[in-house]
């Protein structure tokens, strides 16, 4: 039983991880410089990571729900 925790929590570091990358490549597509003020580098910087974490936890927590969810299906038929 605590071992499943411990798969559980592996597979949640790296999704989250892997979503966070993902959503960090996704968006270097967008010009945010025309959005930004100029010389405010240290800042865009940091609204990228903000951005990424936002976004790549939300589609993670998704992913994660979806698979959780997906695991508990079998119960019903119990």
């Amino acid at each position: 039983m605590i071992s499943g925790f411990g798969h559980q929590a592996l597979i949640s570091i790296l999704s989250h991880l892997v979503f966070i990358a993902l959503a960090w490549w996704a968006l270097q597509s967008l010009q945010f410089e025309k959005l930004l003020r100029a010389n405010h580098v240290f800042q865009a910087r940091v609204l990228y990571i903000m951005l990424s974490i936002a976004l790549g936890s939300a589609v993670s927590n998704f992913f994660l729900d979806y698979l959780l969810w997906s695991q508990q299906l079998p119960l019903i038929f119990q």
